[in-house]
């Protein structure tokens, strides 16, 4: 007599075995930001794909699909952006929160349109879908887009000299095709497949390493001397007078050469308010000014300071415009990039991508008296002012410098504005300070060289703790400082007067990607009316 048989599942339709493929994508997605390559991304969808592909069509599935991809999407915001806590909890919450919503939504739908619809729509609407969601991530009341697909390249600069042309964008675009093709080349065990991701990988890394290898610098050489004051923002920050911390600053910028043509102090390095209405009054400017007059008559002094404009009669007043009931007036506070020069008005520019929570409140409009956004990170809280154009600071010898504050250096669209108003090298002064010693400030610095690459602009960088330092047009780190250290390091940059396709043209890649998700909703919906594969 017989006995029957009872067949396991196999491994990648167990639940085992679906958690085991989840958390190899979420290890694969991890990598890239806490310093490893990123040479992971290119299959670090495809376990979770797998998982998808092991349910059958039904509700079950999708229900399950959304824990899979809130488990992986969840643990990736953790694991790469949890040093938020240090400055603001509810920050490094939303952070996850938002990454499990949109990242996890894309895939869910994705899955659930591929078991109704053809594979070529599904995987359209994956990639098209994914880049719009990093889009709505990038230029949203609540944006952080920390992990943008093609942010994970950051560490393989050889490899991505082509974002001069695509943007970080592209990668995403890059990465997400290389996904789909391997994926597919597992499901249909397909070598021939295979190949052809193999080609999408090579092709791009094989151009960027003769970009890399060729390219050269033709500017002219421009001296820059970067300080790192290294201010505990804490404690420190509070227990030293603002004059003893000009001191500090002041005695390091006696290290710059006299041929320097711009000496760079971190952001809000003048952490009490300065009135714009009257900006020479103040002790601080006053002290920069002498120094300079004095020490460096030929330099610029770029210096971060919170300001605060108090609206005239007549004045249109902003829509973030605060009242203080004390002066009958209106007024904006602002983070705020001074330029200090001998015999010169001061240049003055205003942060206009702003830190949600610190210093922008999300949908300020309905939400300016919730204080749960309102972050007191030393400074002014609540919604500051912005300026509404990228201004450039220009030096004696006519070097066009923009003046890019903190994390204004993750936007690649806004940071080419500067370019394209002229600059022709780029200054980034930050206080990565208040996420103590974790991967933020050393993520955030690795991010510049990207942006570096796009507009092939050399960047000096200052930042209070660390890291400040030198980048190449390549996006080559010439010298940098790291974290603790209290100094100012002097490198010659060279200038740039060429407008890259990128920077001309900005994010086409998001958008192209908004035009076919759209598309993709249309041809679903005649689809599932005519029941044919107009694809076919």
């Amino acid at each position: 007599m017989s006995k029957s048989i009872r067949h396991t599942d196999p491994p990648t339709t167990c639940r085992y075995g679906r958690l085991s493929l989840a958390l190899l994508s979420a290890g694969l997605l991890i990598l890239p930001w806490v310093g490893v390559s990123g040479i992971s991304l290119p299959v670090a969808l495809v376990p979770l794909l797998a998982v998808s592909e092991s349910y059958p069509a039904g509700r079950g599935g999708v229900r399950s699909m959304i824990g899979w991809s809130a488990l992986v999407f969840g643990l990736w915001a953790l694991v790469t952006t949890w040093w938020i806590w240090y400055a603001a909890p509810i920050g490094a919450i939303m952070s996850v929160i938002i990454s499990v919503v949109l990242c996890g939504g894309v895939v869910t739908i994705y899955h659930w349109l591929s078991k109704r619809a053809p594979r070529s729509l599904a995987y359209t609407f994956l990639i098209s879908a994914w880049i719009s969601a990093e889009l709505l991530y990038m230029n949203g009341q609540l944006s952080f887009p920390w992990l943008t697909l093609g942010n994970g390249l950051a560490n393989d600069i050889p490899l991505v000299q082509w974002y001069d042309t695509t943007g970080v964008f592209g990668g995403s675009l890059w990465v997400l095709l290389m996904n789909v093709t391997f994926f597919e080349a597992f499901r249909r065990r397909s070598k021939a497949v295979a190949a052809a991701g193999l080609a999408v990988l090579a092709v791009p890394v094989i151009i960027s390493l003769i970009i890399y290898t060729t390219y050269k610098e033709t500017g002219r050489p421009v001296t820059v001397t970067a300080v790192q004051p290294n201010i505990e923002p804490y404690r420190e920050r509070y227990i030293l007078s603002q004059q003893e911390q000009n001191n500090i600053m002041l005695s390091l910028a006696t290290g710059a050469l006299q041929d320097a043509r711009f000496v760079i102090f971190p952001e809000t390095s003048i952490p009490e308010t300065i009135s714009e209405n009257d900006l020479e009054a103040d002790p601080t400017v006053r002290a920069f000014r002498r120094f300079i007059e004095e020490r460096y008559p030929s330099t610029v002094f770029v210096v971060g300071a919170s300001t605060r404009y108090f609206y005239m009669p007549g004045d249109k007043v902003s829509e973030t415009a605060r009242y203080m009931a004390g002066r009958d007036r209106f007024y904006d506070n602002f983070n705020t990039a001074l330029a200090l020069s001998a015999g010169q008005p001061a240049g003055i520019y205003h942060k206009a991508k702003l830190v949600v929570g610190a210093e922008a409140t999300p949908y300020h409009k309905y939400l300016r008296n919730v204080t749960l956004f309102n972050i007191d990170l030393g400074g002014v809280s609540g919604q500051l002012g912005y300026g509404p154009e990228r201004d450039v600071f220009t030096a004696a010898d006519g070097t066009r410098a923009g003046p890019a504050i903190c994390w204004e250096g993750v936007f690649g669209e806004y940071y080419g504005g500067f370019v394209r108003k002229g600059a022709d090298i780029m200054l980034i002064i930050s206080n990565d300070a208040w996420w103590s010693d974790t991967q933020g400030h050393r993520q955030l610095f690795r991010l510049a060289r990207l942006r570096a690459v796009e507009t092939r602009r050399a960047i000096a960088r200052s930042a209070n703790t660390g890291v400040s330092g030198f980048i190449d047009q390549r996006g080559r780190v010439l010298e940098k400082v790291g974290w603790d250290v209290r100094t100012a390091v002097t490198t010659q940059i060279v200038t740039n007067d060429r407008i890259t396709f990128y920077t001309r043209y900005g994010d086409y890649v998001a958008r192209i990607s908004v035009l076919v998700f759209g598309l993709c909703i249309l041809y679903y919906m005649a689809y599932r009316v005519r029941k044919c594969n107009l694809l076919t």
